[in-house]
């Protein structure tokens, strides 16, 4: 299993073609109710898209095997497992000795022989159902002492989203099946899959995250840090490749007079500015955490790329079939949140304010 936190400890198992994913999810505290509604509404949002997500449909009904009885916890890990209904692994048979490019594949397959490419294994993103399903418990949890995670698509491609954004904007976006905050964001963002696609080929984009609630001083120091331990989690999800805070690699182009979030009074100490994205020395200053996700574009394209054939170690080409998303950052947003939710959840129990 694959683990994440200190108190609140998310244990991640399964794989993409195997029978089932799951995850025990510890450090829960009893007495809690628990939404399952709110659960399988999280789940909703993750599932691909018609005409801009893969065509793998499943059912992703989150089976809750005990650590919750009658909607409440009882203070012992949560078991739960999320059956894979619709698998085909036929377009797999000729990937076996020749590495997919962008995937991890050929480190995969140098460091553990026999490994089974299928699906991509277990660094498929399939493995982000039941973050997901954690996640949303870790929401419910936050909500408890008024912390709010949301997400939404920034950009997809070459196109982008260049207006000031809001945690409220966040959960408007989950109108839309791109999780864009606004309709006309969302039918260009639609359109840049869709051309994509039909090159048969693939696009990246980012992802924005909202937190409010935190209170000043939440967090912790050096390897602690706040932006850290948020980083390290979010590093883990399948196609992240950069993360920034605040006005992040803008920042070195300024002097210190403009990033510097000056305070004043108004119902308390707050910044008028929000450069740093909430987080000073690795703790919140009390502003909406922000921060933004680049993912790479999905790697399992129709078009024809170089490879190598390790059976023999010659030059070959490979064209990818299966089905597979040509860009993972609408449902990505759902999982971006979730983990985000799960660290909050985590540093939350070590401050004792739950």
């Amino acid at each position: 299993m694959y683990s994440l936190g200190s108190i609140v400890k998310l244990h991640l198992f399964g794989k993409s073609h195997g029978e089932h994913v799951g995850c025990v999810l510890e450090g829960i505290p009893k007495g809690m109710r628990i939404s399952m509604d709110d659960i399988a509404n999280e789940m909703q949002l993750r599932k691909p898209k018609d005409g801009i997500g893969t065509p793998r449909k499943e059912e992703d009904a989150v089976d809750i095997v005990s650590g919750i009885k009658n909607s409440m916890t009882d203070g012992s890990p949560v078991l739960m497992f999320i059956k894979n209904k619709n698998v085909d692994s036929s377009k797999y048979d000729d990937l076996k000795n020749v590495p997919r490019p962008g995937h991890a594949d050929l480190p995969a397959m140098v460091k553990w022989k026999g490994y089974d490419v299928k699906g991509g294994g277990q660094f498929s993103g399939r493995l982000t159902a039941p973050i997901v399903a954690a996640g949303s418990i870790a929401k419910q949890m936050l909500s408890s002492v008024d912390i709010r995670v949301g997400a939404f698509t920034r950009s997809v491609g070459n196109v982008h989203d260049d207006q000031i954004r809001t945690i409220d904007d966040a959960f408007a976006s989950r109108a839309y099946g791109t999780r864009a905050c606004s309709p006309e964001f969302d039918e260009r963002v639609t359109a840049e899959i869709v051309n994509a696609s039909k090159d048969g080929d693939s696009t990246g984009g980012i992802v924005e995250c909202v937190v409010t609630g935190l209170p000043i001083g939440f967090g912790g120091i050096w390897f602690d840090s706040l932006d850290a331990v948020i980083s390290r989690a979010i590093f883990s999800i399948p196609a992240v490749k950069g993360i920034e805070f605040g006005r992040g690699f803008k920042l070195s182009g300024m002097r210190g007079s403009e990033s510097n979030d000056q305070y004043h009074v108004d119902g308390g100490v707050k910044a008028i500015t929000n450069n740093m994205g909430g987080i000073t020395g690795g703790m919140s200053n009390g502003m909406p955490l922000v921060f933004r996700v680049a993912f790479k574009p999905t790697p399992s394209i129709s078009r024809e790329q170089r490879s190598v054939d390790l059976s023999v170690m010659k030059d070959t080409t490979i064209s990818v079939k299966g089905r597979h998303d040509p860009c993972i950052v609408p449902r990505a947003v759902s999982v971006v949140e979730a983990v985000t939710a799960l660290v909050l959840a985590d540093v939350t129990m070590e401050e004792g304010m739950i």
